[in-house]
């Protein structure tokens, strides 16, 4: 078990929700229910799942925690591009928070690695 907070892929993780949210802001309200809710809750499920499998005991559970958050960014990439295609988010931005969302999954692999070793 582990404490979450001292994690630096967590705390990239979790300002990577940070700036989404101020991102999303913006969006056009008729996706309120949409794009907007699904990147925010697929953003933030990569901060819960690196803080849910750091509470496990083992770090075979630790890494399938990982794994997950490892998915989470890939939709939350697939949603960010989505929202600059539809002019939601301008390249600046966009390429800010991908950029982010990289350093994020590749943190994660290699925790990953290191786990199941």
């Amino acid at each position: 078990m582990q404490d979450y907070k001292k994690l630096i892929v967590w705390q990239k993780a979790h300002q990577n929700v940070l700036d989404v949210y101020k991102l999303t802001i913006g969006f056009p309200k008729e996706e309120v229910y949409g794009i907007t809710s699904q990147v925010r809750r697929a953003i933030i499920s990569v901060a819960n799942n690196i803080v849910e499998g750091a509470g496990k005991f083992t770090d075979k559970d630790f890494a399938n925690f990982l794994q997950t958050a490892l998915g989470s960014c890939q939709e939350s990439e697939y949603l960010l591009m989505l929202s600059f295609e539809l002019k939601f988010i301008d390249k600046k931005n966009y390429d800010t928070i991908i950029s982010k969302n990289g350093e994020v999954k590749a943190m994660l692999i290699s925790l990953i690695k290191k786990l199941r070793k």
